[in-house]
């Protein structure tokens, strides 16, 4: 009763007209952000918190929040429609641009926008109620287990990858490779930089999603030599039942899994998009389909990705420690307006906490009204020939890639990792692995590091502690359970054709 009371308090603070007219603005800003190139929620955010000074602190913060969570969805248009993601949407780029080239943009949007409420409206739920115990978790894990996590996260490859585990391993592990150039901040040494100044500061991440998928995609469809519209007549919006009812258990599970790695530094929608897609690749019903466009690599996704964006706020208001760069930011607007983030918040602030977790739900709602209905004005873009639309779509991305550091060699790394993108595609490798690795070897590295410093070089740390030590087993069962299957499956030999 006490939680539907803060509840209530809540909805109170968050239905204010003021405060519902902050939280449409950042829900539209936030998806407009999420279908330009290059453009996500940490850059906008960084340009709209100098507003906040003039704004309430609740209202403010809602509005930043909105930007956050709104940018999630708006990741999931491009992904899809496009193949064009930002990190948080690299997973849609698979089923979700399979099922545009099948001619349902429509239900694959559809699907994403009440996949994405449906992990929104679990996340508020765990926020609501398990924030102030949630947020001690986080104390649970040491670097050793963040690393065990990570290698966890790697084995799960073999799961989203159509290949095999040593391609989707071997792709990861590139990444992780990418990850580790530009200069080491423990050392100060430049790593594989070639000596080129630009590379000081490492690759980015959008210049390599921009060229693995985006540039990598048109270049295939024009080497394929066919005129081609991706969506073209009549617009097949609302799922049938049988449909509906793949829908409801991928986004269900994809809200459990993305609210509980919303909760851990270093986590958040990234790795909750992996990990939903891993699980229903291996135990949804239909998992032989994932992967040529089924609803259930949009919808899992969808709702992991969600799910995680609303939940990483437990770390910040609950403990005051950011999980992510946005939530660093967050955690500036906080402090700007006298709030300091950590355990007495709740106490201390209840109508920002309450109003700020009900005006998710209601963002949620917005998201919805707003989005759904338009899947219509979506599509009409692709109405448009593809001749003339690829040249848009290589404008917006070198914009995208340009507008991040205001540097041409950026729009020459895309273009580059453009052709390399191609490649994989000739080759048959997903690119998907090796954004995983390049996302996670930096944190992977660090956290190494960190382990061994406190143990003193003792690398038995990793295997004395708990949940290292169980993640590290099952991560050992995985690969022997990989190795036996494959070694069974060579050795069935093909019965001899019998005249």
């Amino acid at each position: 009763m006490n939680i539907l009371h803060n509840l209530a308090f809540g909805f109170e603070t968050a239905l204010t007209l003021h405060n519902l007219m902050y939280c449409a603005i950042g829900c539209v800003v936030g998806t407009l952000v999420g279908l330009l190139p290059g453009l996500g929620p940490l850059a906008t955010i960084s340009l709209l918190l100098p507003l906040t000074y003039s704004i309430p602190a609740t209202g403010g913060l809602i509005m930043l929040a909105g930007i956050y969570y709104g940018a999630q969805y708006g990741d999931s248009v491009s992904a899809i429609t496009m193949k064009i993601p930002h990190a948080s949407s690299i997973v849609a780029c698979i089923d979700g641009y399979q099922m545009t080239l099948n001619g349902k943009t429509g239900l694959a949007l559809f699907t994403a926008g009440v996949s994405s409420f449906i992990g929104g409206t679990v996340a508020i739920v765990v926020l609501a109620t398990m924030a102030p115990a949630l947020g001690e978790v986080a104390f649970l894990f040491g670097p050793a287990d963040y690393c065990a996590l990570m290698l966890f996260g790697f084995m799960c490859v073999s799961f989203v990858t159509t290949g095999s585990l040593l391609n989707g391993l071997a792709m990861a592990f590139i990444g992780v490779l990418l990850g580790s150039v530009g200069t080491d901040v423990n050392s100060g040494t430049a790593r594989f930089t070639m000596d080129l100044p630009f590379l000081a500061d490492g690759i980015g991440l959008i210049s390599i999603a921009l060229g693995c998928f985006g540039i990598a995609e048109v270049v295939k469809n024009l080497d394929s030599g066919e005129e081609r519209t991706p969506f073209n007549g009549k617009i097949k919006l609302m799922p049938t039942w049988p449909e509906f009812k793949r829908i409801i258990p991928s986004a269900l599970r994809g809200s459990v899994i993305g609210s509980a790695l919303g909760l851990l530094p270093g986590g958040g929608p990234v790795i909750a998009q992996f990990a939903a897609y891993a699980v229903d690749k291996r135990f949804s019903k239909y998992k032989h389909e994932i992967g040529t466009g089924a609803i259930e690599g949009v919808a899992g996704q969808a709702a992991a990705d969600e799910a995680a964006a609303r939940t990483s706020f437990i770390p910040l208001m609950s403990i005051g420690i950011p999980e992510n760069a946005v939530m660093a930011l967050m955690m500036g607007a906080f402090i700007i307006k006298g709030i300091q983030p950590g355990p007495g918040m709740i106490t201390e602030h209840p109508e920002l906490f309450w109003g700020l977790v009900a005006s998710m739900w209601v963002g949620g709602c917005f998201l919805l009204i707003l989005n759904v209905p338009l899947v219509r004005f979506w599509l009409s873009v692709f109405k448009i020939p593809f001749n003339v639309l690829f040249p848009a779509i290589l404008f917006f991305c070198c914009i995208g890639t340009y507008s991040i550091n205001n540097s041409l060699d950026d729009i020459y790394i895309t273009a580059l990792f453009g052709f390399f993108g191609y490649m994989f595609m000739r080759l048959g490798l997903e690119a998907a692995p090796l954004m995983l690795g390049f996302i996670l070897g930096p944190m992977l590295e660090e956290n190494f590091r960190r382990a061994l410093l406190l143990s003193r070089g003792n690398f038995g740390a990793f295997i004395t502690r708990p949940i290292s030590g169980t993640l590290l087993a099952v991560i050992a069962l995985f690969i022997v359970w990989q190795v036996l299957t494959f070694y069974f499956q060579s050795r069935k030999v093909p019965t001899p054709l019998t005249v």
